[in-house]
């Protein structure tokens, strides 16, 4: 699929926004090397969009997720960040 480069960053801040307040310490450590271990962000668009196949390294909850999330059940307007106050909030 051919995705504006501009529209991958929300989508991967909506998916920490959604997501890192429930999850586990094994969780955020999976989801921290999945953001920072691929050279390209477009990997990890595609992963999460199934257009390519994830690495096994990469194949675990965390991934499945981010999949989840990426399937926009809601049909949500996903087209900028989210403000960055939610980093500053307790979790729920």
């Amino acid at each position: 699929p051919v995705v504006n480069p501009v529209l991958i960053r929300p989508f991967s801040s909506l998916f920490a926004k959604e997501n890192l307040g429930r999850m586990s310490e094994e969780q955020l450590s999976r989801y921290d090397r999945l953001i920072n271990e691929p050279s390209n962000d477009w990997d990890i668009y595609y992963w999460a969009t199934e257009a390519k196949p994830a690495p096994p390294e990469f194949e675990h909850d965390v991934m499945a997720m981010l999949r989840e999330f990426a399937k926009n059940r809601n049909r949500e307007q996903r087209l900028r960040q989210p403000d960055l106050e939610y980093l500053f909030e307790p979790p729920h």
